[in-house]
């Protein structure tokens, strides 16, 4: 029997639910959801979690050259304290049992729920102590001349994962208070009970869901020309693990913080019809990662045949000058890795991008782990390629790379401390009345 309607039913239910939240979604969720196998349960002794919030490579998949696959629904809460000032013990205490009930109630791993929680510079200005220099958490702000965004200063976002659309619409319905049990484990306390949630943002990834959700999507042509294996909407894969940090070397080594990591979480609306339609494959290729991998024909497809390293080496990072007078463009990788890589030839930024139809607009979170948000600032600046519109062809968004066709509408600046200190820390790293 041809059940592709059926498929294709499921597909619509599930793709709506996390970017519509509330009761009824989850309603719908679970309806669809109710004969996959019981999402699997966490431990009830929670010391042999990670001791890392952001440590989530070892309980993903990867695909058959160890690229991590992050997973499939991901949904962003946006908090607020309703109060000024600092928070209270009893705040802290009703956060860390919210967190230690999520992480009993589900197996810490793609198949049950990832999460983790950052707080922003405006979060620590509450108190009169200043973060440690072993911290380096700038307010956000506008990084290249040609964007405008709207910066997030939150006191904190919660960053929720799943490969199950039903268990990110569960987690978040008990979080606030819409639900009384999770996965079979009734909530003692809510997120609400501390914390407002003041915005909410979703996205998805994983190959073939852009393309799903492409149709009749504003940012998209109409021709739906995002394909069938691509993970996300511009076509091609990305993450490749060689061109990723490792958590180790996102982490920060030393301080009250150590263990943590901090975090910058951009949100790019996209224009891709221009992308799509004025473009050849081999200038898609060229813009996305260099002119020497269009010319030399090094992508096939979506790129699975990278492997693991996306080939920006560093000859083609040297030759963009050259690449710019000879193919009159320049590749946005290639641009990045400029600054991307320490003395020692090693990522410094890892980057957990998914896509969204938030306002039914193809729009991209990009989330990027590292030591320092200058980091980030400095790997953004190269991207910019300001530096390069000296040569006749590259324009400030024009042949430069995938500028032309991303636009940044809002900033954040996150420091995500150890599993320790997650429930509304103070800046000297610590959570009175938990300790």
């Amino acid at each position: 029997m041809d059940d592709g309607g059926a498929d294709a039913s499921r597909r619509d239910v599930l793709k709506a639910a996390v970017a519509a939240g509330g009761a009824s979604a989850l309603s719908a969720c679970l309806e669809f959801a109710e004969d996959d196998d019981p999402v699997p349960t966490g431990p009830d002794d929670l010391s042999g979690l990670s001791a890392r919030q952001h440590a989530w490579n070892g309980r993903v998949r990867t695909d058959d050259h160890g690229n991590t696959l992050l997973p499939r629904h991901q949904a962003l809460l946006y908090l607020s304290l309703p109060a000024s000032g600092p928070p209270d013990a009893s705040d802290r205490a009703s956060i860390e049992t919210v967190f230690r009930t999520l992480e009993r109630a589900y197996e810490r791993s793609h198949d049950g729920l990832l999460f983790s929680i950052g707080y922003s510079p405006r979060y620590f200005d509450r108190y009169e102590a200043s973060l440690p220099a072993s911290v380096d958490l700038p307010e956000p702000r506008q990084l290249s001349p040609f964007e405008s965004p709207t910066l997030d200063r939150q006191d904190a976002m919660l960053h929720l994962a799943s490969d199950r659309a039903e268990v990110v619409l569960a987690a978040e319905a008990a979080l606030t208070g819409a639900e009384a049990t999770v996965n079979g484990v009734s909530m003692e306390q809510t997120l609400t009970d501390a914390l407002e949630v003041v915005d909410r943002r979703t996205g998805f990834v994983g190959a073939g869901m852009p393309a799903e959700r492409q149709d009749g999507l504003e940012g998209i042509p109409s021709s739906n020309p995002v394909p069938e294996a691509s993970p996300l909407f511009m076509g091609f894969i990305a993450g490749f693990r060689k061109n990723q940090a490792t958590e180790d070397h996102v982490t920060l080594p030393e301080g009250p913080f150590s263990g943590g990591t901090t975090k910058h979480v951009s949100n790019l609306r996209m224009r891709l019809d221009d992308w799509y339609g004025e473009q050849s494959y081999d200038q898609r290729v060229a813009e996305l990662f260099s002119p020497a991998h269009a010319d030399q024909e090094l992508v096939e497809g979506v790129g699975e045949n990278l492997g693991d390293d996306n080939g920006v080496t560093p000859e083609i990072v040297d030759s963009i000058r050259d690449h710019a007078r000879e193919f009159a463009r320049v590749g946005h990788a290639q641009k990045a890795a400029r600054a991307n890589r320490d003395d020692d030839g090693r990522p410094r930024t890892l980057r957990r991008h998914f896509e969204s139809t938030d306002d039914d607009e193809a729009s991209l979170h990009f989330p990027s782990l590292q030591r320092e948000i200058t980091t980030f600032e400095e790997v953004r600046r190269a991207m910019n390629g300001s530096d390069l519109t000296d040569e006749p062809a590259i324009r400030q968004r024009v042949n430069n790379g995938i500028l032309e066709y991303i636009f940044v509408k809002r900033r954040g600046n996150f420091l995500v401390p150890p599993r320790s200190l997650r429930a509304l820390p103070t800046p000297d790293g610590r959570v009175p009345g938990l300790e």
